[in-house]
């Protein structure tokens, strides 16, 4: 024993290889499946990458293309002229406005609600997680409906809003409320998913060395969850500028007072002032390709991270 022991001892320092048992000889069968394998991979590649390739032509590059040449069919400078005109300006204006709120609310709101979720061990909190994602289950124009139903007339908070002398449905107020309830999961997932990630551990390093809950928030657990955070607020500003039903439903497409870009691509369109809807819609295209630029740089970096 002690001379095989001596033997394999002076085979690794002399970077001998030791023996090694005999592969075991394949099956017939399993001849057969190593020859084929790589014959239906040669194949299976180029026809899955193609599959792929033509379905997000169809759903994604298609429709932005298909936008860029009525466009240019139209007029470049018509469909501009046509997006200076009063109404174009403030549909795009209360657009922005409504993803600026969008974006400040969640960014309080969704990491709050994130910490408590993940954070916190409370009677609900399951609840509170699934009521989380339910704008993701519900249609833009149900929900619309739904507060028409709750704010509206002889609805359950109409009484205190008419007292408060506060207008909702039609107004402004309607209009971030619709946004404020579709945009609502983004921020909070993903804020919840790297907070999650992360654990605990140097948050309760900081408390140990005497940090205050307000001074580990800032100087710990903000910065680990900033990448995540960002990507959030990118979605909630994609949805936003994208959101169509609620807006429509709550504020009722009023030229000059409710109505967003796209409800004044959906007006345009019916009243067949395609300069201006094409316009518009290719501001949101351009628009959405930006954000989708940033969401991309930010996930490679946080692969770049998880990597590290």
């Amino acid at each position: 024993m002690a001379e095989s022991t001596e033997i394999e001892l002076q085979a690794v320092a002399s970077n001998e290889s030791l023996p090694r048992p005999a592969r075991a000889s394949l099956s017939p069968l399993a001849v057969e499946l190593s020859t084929e394998a790589p014959n239906e991979l040669r194949w299976g590649k180029p026809v899955l990458i193609t599959v792929v390739l033509t379905y997000l032509f169809a759903v994604l590059v298609g429709p932005v293309l298909a936008i860029g040449y009525e466009v240019a069919a139209v007029g470049v400078r018509e469909s501009l002229t046509a997006l200076t005109a009063p109404d174009a300006l403030a549909a795009l204006r209360m657009s922005l406005g409504l993803t600026a709120i969008a974006a400040a609310v969640n960014a309080l709101v969704g990491t709050a609600l994130a910490i408590a979720i993940v954070r916190h061990r409370f009677p609900g909190r399951a609840a509170l997680s699934a009521l989380a994602d339910l704008p993701l289950a519900i249609s833009p124009v149900m929900i619309g409906l739904s507060f028409v139903l709750l704010v509206g007339r002889d609805g359950l908070l109409e009484a205190p809003i008419v007292a408060a002398g506060v207008k909702v449905l039609f107004a402004f107020p309607g209009l971030v409320l619709g946004t404020l309830f579709v945009t609502l999961p983004f921020t909070v997932r993903e804020v919840a998913y790297v907070l999650e990630e992360i654990g605990t551990s140097e948050e309760e390093a900081a408390a140990t060395l005497g940090a205050s809950p307000m001074q580990t928030f800032f100087r710990v657990t903000l910065p680990n969850i900033r990448l995540g955070l960002s990507y959030g607020l990118l979605m909630t500003v994609a949805r936003s500028l994208g959101e169509f039903g609620a807006v429509l439903v709550l504020g009722g497409s009023i030229s000059n007072e409710t109505q967003t870009a796209t409800t004044f691509i959906h007006d345009a369109i019916e009243e067949r002032k395609t300069a201006g809807a094409y316009g518009m819609a290719l501001v949101l295209a351009l628009l959405s390709v930006a954000l989708w630029t940033a969401l991309h740089v930010l996930s490679t970096r946080q692969q770049k991270l998880r990597g590290r």
